[in-house]
C-alpha cells in the first residue's frame, strides 16, 4: 500500500507534473486542499495553468481524495471529477483511518481533537506550506508541504514537499530530487 500525500498546488501543473511522477503507482493520493487557486497576495505565477491542473487530476490513475483549502473556490470544482470536502475528509484505506483538513479552519489542538475523536492513525494538513511529520500519542501529525510554493529551506534553498504513507513508513519527500527530508515509522 502507497498512499500519496500534497497540498496547496495552487495552480500550478509545473509543480504537479513533479509530483506525478513522484506518484507513480500509488494506491491513492490525498490533497489537502488550496488544488487550482493562486493566494490572492501572490497572483498567477508561472506555471499557473488550472484547466491542465485539473485535466491532470482527472485522468490521475489512482483515486484522488480533496479536502477543500480557503483558496478552493466553488467555480473551479466543476473542473475536477471529484468532490471537494468541507471541512475535512474522512479516509479509511486498508485499514489505516486518515483525516485529512486544510488546516485553516482549526489549531493545532482542535486537529488533534478531531482525529482522536474519528479514531485517526493519521491527520494530515496542509495550509502552512511548511513539512510537519510527528507523533502525538497514537495519532500521526503529517503536513506534506507545498510542491507549489514552498516555506521549507534547507541551506538557504526553499524545497518543495509531498508525503508518502507506506505500509511501514511515512515519508516527506522533496519534489525536485525525491530525497527524504523526514520519515517515520508507523
Amino acid at each position: 500500500m502507497t498512499i500519496g500525500v500534497v497540498s496547496d498546488t495552487h495552480g500550478r501543473i509545473d509543480a504537479w507534473r513533479k509530483v506525478e511522477v513522484l506518484f507513480s503507482g500509488v494506491d491513492l493520493v490525498i490533497h489537502a486542499g488550496d488544488v487550482l487557486y493562486h493566494p490572492p497576495r501572490l497572483g498567477c505565477s508561472e506555471g499557473y495553468d488550472v484547466p491542465a491542473l485539473a485535466e491532470s487530476l482527472n485522468q490521475f490513475p489512482a483515486p484522488v481524495v480533496i479536502a477543500q483549502g480557503n483558496c478552493d473556490a466553488q467555480v473551479y470544482e466543476e473542473l475536477l471529477n471529484m468532490p471537494v470536502q468541507s471541512p475535512y475528509a474522512l479516509v479509511e484505506f486498508e485499514g489505516l483511518r486518515i483525516v485529512a483538513t486544510h488546516g485553516h479552519l482549526f489549531s493545532t489542538e482542535q486537529m488533534i481533537a478531531m482525529g482522536k475523536r474519528f479514531g485517526a492513525d493519521v491527520l494530515v494538513s496542509g495550509h502552512t506550506h511548511l513539512p510537519v511529520l510527528e507523533r502525538t500519542d497514537d495519532l500521526i501529525l503529517l503536513n506534506p508541504g507545498s510542491p507549489s510554493i514552498p516555506k521549507f529551506e534547507q541551506g538557504g534553498r526553499k524545497i518543495g514537499s509531498i508525503g508518502l504513507i507506506t505500509d511501514s513508513e511515512i515519508r516527506i519527500i522533496a519534489v525536485d530530487d525525491g530525497r527524504t527530508l523526514f520519515n517515520l515509522a508507523r
